[in-house]
């Protein structure tokens, strides 16, 4: 099943959970409120799930604060929960959002994931420097994830001549392929379109726009195969700062099926 989007579960907070936790708690919406932006941020930086369980614990313990101070009179009126409370009665933020890159940069590319939690973005590095035709990949890739760092170099030496490359730079050039927070496992071929340009980018110098994510499984041909979960990373783009991206021409049926 696909995981709840943010907006959805920003509604399923307001409708249903906050309610719930009020009424089990003998509070109402006149003891408590919680403004979009603040459900919002409560979302984003202490959640990270597919369903909604761990928002509704979040909420419980909100309200289990406040009635606690409601008990001990240290709160006669109303309590506005802003973004500085939730922090207050949460704790330390567990989770931060990814942020695009800030400028265009050579041999960095922005792709898309789907995660068990919803999408994410993921940024590829590819840097080279005087080798003898060496791939190193890093960042805990999984198998399939491997093996699309190989098939997009592969195709980049195969068209060479096409993308401006110079053949003899495979011989003396090793390449470091990296995608960044090691310590999450990563895989799948849908970011095999995403390393393929920054393989590129990275031998001809030109610089890759900040504000485009791509995704899409390559194939030795060139051909870029359809994905899935094309709506978890629309969302995790738009959510990052990135309003363009491109994706396979197959997902086309899949565009009118994204949230408006």
């Amino acid at each position: 099943l696909s995981s709840y989007t943010e907006q959805e579960k920003l509604q399923i907070a307001f409708k249903h959970l906050l309610v719930k936790q009020l009424g089990v708690h003998g509070l109402n919406e006149n003891h408590l409120s919680i403004d979009e932006d603040t459900m919002m941020y409560i979302i984003r930086h202490y959640t990270r799930e597919a369903g909604a369980r761990d928002l509704e614990r979040k909420l419980e313990t909100i309200v289990r604060k406040i009635l606690v101070e409601f008990l001990l009179k240290k709160r006669k009126c109303k309590r506005s929960i802003d973004t500085k409370a939730a922090r207050k009665y949460l704790g330390t933020l567990i989770f931060e959002t990814s942020k695009k890159e800030k400028e265009a940069q050579v041999g960095v590319v922005t792709g898309l994931a789907y995660t068990s939690y919803g999408g994410e973005i993921l940024s590829i590095e590819v840097n080279s420097f005087v080798g003898t035709g060496r791939l190193v990949l890093t960042g805990s890739l999984g198998d399939v994830m491997k093996e699309s760092c190989s098939i997009a170099l592969d195709f980049v030496k195969a068209n060479a001549k096409k993308y401006g490359v110079s053949a003899e730079i495979f011989e003396k050039t090793d390449l470091h392929i990296h995608v960044p927070e090691g310590a999450t496992p990563k895989d799948g071929p849908s970011a095999g379109v995403a390393i393929t340009l920054a393989i590129i980018s990275c031998l001809t110098g030109r610089k890759l726009s900040a504000d485009i994510a791509l995704t899409g499984e390559v194939t030795l041909r060139g051909r870029a195969l359809a994905i899935g979960g094309l709506r978890e990373k629309a969302l995790a783009a738009l959510r990052s700062g990135i309003k363009t991206i491109i994706v396979p021409k197959d997902n086309k049926k899949n565009v009118e099926e994204l949230p408006i």
